[in-house]
Formats: C-alpha cells, sequence, structure tokens
C-alpha cells in the first residue's frame, strides 16, 4: 500500500512543480488537471479505506461490506455518475472561448517546415503583413488566432504556458486560439516527432503590451535598410550565395526556400532556438550548419574563408 501511494504522489509532482499557466487555454487546463487530480486522490484513499475495513475490520464490518448494495453502488452506480460528471465537465467549454473572429488582436499563419518555423501576420482579409521565423510576438489580454500548417510531415505545434497542443496536418489549416494574461516569454516546441531534429524544432513566443506590439509590428513591416559602406561588400557576398534561398525586403534578395531575413538581426535566437543571436553564432551557423543540425536543408559554407564569414554574419546581425 505504501508503495502504490509513493507511485501515486511522484505522479502528480510534475503537476505541483510546474510553471504557473500564463494564458486562458492554459489555466482552463490546468484547472482540469488538478480537479482530476485531486477526484482521483479522494476516490484511492477511499477505495483503501474500504479495502483496509475489508481485511482488519470486525466480523459485522466484513459481512456488511461483502453484501450486494456495496458492490451496485460502489461498483456500479459511483463510477457511471462520476465518470459522466467529469465528462460534461471536462468537454463543457470556457465561457469566454467563444469569441468572434473578427476581435483577434493578431492572426498568425504558422508552417511547420524541416525544421524550423515559418510565421507570417496576417491582416483582417488573410493578407500578408510580413513574414519572420521562429519568433512569435502577441499582445497581452488580447486573443490571437493561429493558422497552422504544414507542407511536409505532420508537426505538433505547442506553447506550455499559454494552452495545449495542436497537430499542424499537410493539406489541413487548424485553427487555436490563444490568450496570454502577462507579460512574458514562452518557449513552443514541436510535440510530433518529424524527423532527425524533432528535438531541435523551437521557437520564443514574447507577450507585450499592446502599444510595444504594434511597434513591433510597425516595424516588422519596413523593409531593410540600405546596407552601411562597410557591411556592403558583405552584403554583396551574402546576394551571391544566399539570395537564392533566403528573403531581405528591399533588396534583390526573395528567395522562399529558407527563413525570411530581413530583421534576423532583431530576433533572440538561430537555427529555430538552438543558438544564441550574435555575430559568432551566426557564423558558426553559416560555417557549419550540417554539423549542428545534420539534415537541415541549408549547406554548409565552410568553404568560405574566415573574414568573409565573420563580415556575412556581422551584415545579418546589422538587419535588426
Amino acid at each position: 500500500m505504501a508503495n502504490i501511494l509513493l507511485i501515486v504522489l511522484a505522479a502528480a509532482l510534475p503537476s505541483a512543480a510546474s510553471a504557473q499557466p500564463s494564458g486562458e487555454d492554459a489555466a482552463r487546463i490546468a484547472e482540469i488537471g488538478w480537479v482530476l487530480h485531486v477526484g482521483a486522490a479522494a476516490i484511492f484513499v477511499a477505495v483503501g479505506v474500504l479495502l483496509a475495513l475489508a481485511l482488519f475490520g470486525s466480523a459485522p464490518l466484513r459481512r456488511r461490506l461483502s453484501g450486494s448494495a456495496l458492490i451496485v453502488g460502489a461498483g456500479i452506480a459511483f463510477p457511471v455518475v462520476a465518470l459522466t460528471a467529469l465528462l460534461i465537465y471536462v468537454l463543457t467549454p470556457a465561457p469566454s472561448a467563444a469569441r468572434d473572429a473578427a476581435s483577434f488582436a493578431a492572426r498568425i499563419e504558422v508552417t511547420g517546415e524541416l525544421w524550423w518555423w515559418r510565421v507570417r501576420y496576417l491582416d483582417a482579409s488573410g493578407g500578408l503583413l510580413f513574414e519572420t521565423a521562429n519568433e512569435i510576438r502577441i499582445p497581452t489580454g488580447k486573443p490571437v488566432e493561429f493558422l497552422l500548417k504544414s507542407d511536409n510531415v505532420i508537426h505538433s505545434f505547442w506553447i506550455p504556458e499559454l494552452g495545449g497542443k495542436l497537430d499542424m496536418i499537410p493539406g489541413r489549416v487548424n485553427r487555436m486560439r490563444a490568450l496570454a494574461r502577462t507579460p512574458g516569454t514562452f518557449r513552443g516546441h514541436c510535440a510530433e516527432y518529424c524527423g532527425a531534429q524533432h528535438a531541435q524544432m523551437r521557437f520564443d513566443v514574447q507577450a507585450v503590451d499592446a502599444e510595444a506590439f504594434d511597434a513591433w509590428v510597425q516595424a516588422q513591416r519596413q523593409p531593410a535598410g540600405a546596407p552601411e559602406p562597410e557591411f556592403r561588400p558583405a552584403a554583396e557576398r551574402f546576394m551571391q550565395a544566399c539570395a537564392q534561398c533566403h528573403t531581405v525586403r528591399g533588396t534583390a534578395a526573395r528567395g522562399t526556400l529558407g527563413p525570411d531575413l530581413t530583421h534576423v538581426g532583431s530576433r533572440p535566437s538561430l537555427a529555430a532556438g538552438i543558438l544564441p543571436n550574435n555575430v559568432g553564432a551566426m557564423g558558426g551557423w553559416i560555417a557549419g550548419s550540417q554539423h549542428i543540425k545534420p539534415g537541415n536543408a541549408m549547406p554548409s559554407f565552410d568553404q568560405w574563408p574566415g573574414d568573409d564569414l565573420r563580415a556575412v554574419a556581422r551584415y545579418l546581425e546589422s538587419l535588426k
């Protein structure tokens, strides 16, 4: 009995130790989890008490427990009533979940790539405002809508502190609503095995106040500025080698195979959340992307001289 109790307590510890939910849907999931945990614990204790009484109770009490009334009541009626009540509770949507689509503060299309996230911000009619990669920003206190897609294999979009996970299925658009109650940075993951680099497919979600969000959107919509004179040779080198796969709005680089790099210098991380965004990491990624994340679609430019690597990395860092 003691061993069983330890197992039950150990199973409950992850829920008790997890971070506080910061989104409405995550709070609803946490509430359901606690109700199920508490209910299961209460039933476990009640069954343990009955078992102890049946084994060690007085003879009259044991005879009473062996009657058909307990079997029918505790074995049939109680499970039917309890499970039906829990099913109704779990399937009843939260009142705030029913919102008109026009009330979304942002519509964000996220496409699972191999192995990174293409992020496109859309206007109310579905037109493209701008594209970024592996970085999502949302306003706090306002609902946003995610349109989840995949052009290759099944991925699963999951921001644990904001809500549940939802699959991204080729040929289908799944929709998810999220509302961040508090500002902060939340780590997102792919929760469906999608290939060799599944574990290195991450992204950041930053929840900021509405004014900061609007300012960020306006900045992201701007094309990249003309390179400073010191960056012009590196910009030309980038155009020769990288423009076929990457876009830098405001330049001749219009490739769509890889991430949009228009404002890559302002992103918190590189390579879908596995590297810090600085000149050294950028140069290392350009030279050795296949060593850092084997099998991704970008070749390693390990034949470039060190000076060229540093120059192109500094140019990309300047794209704020």
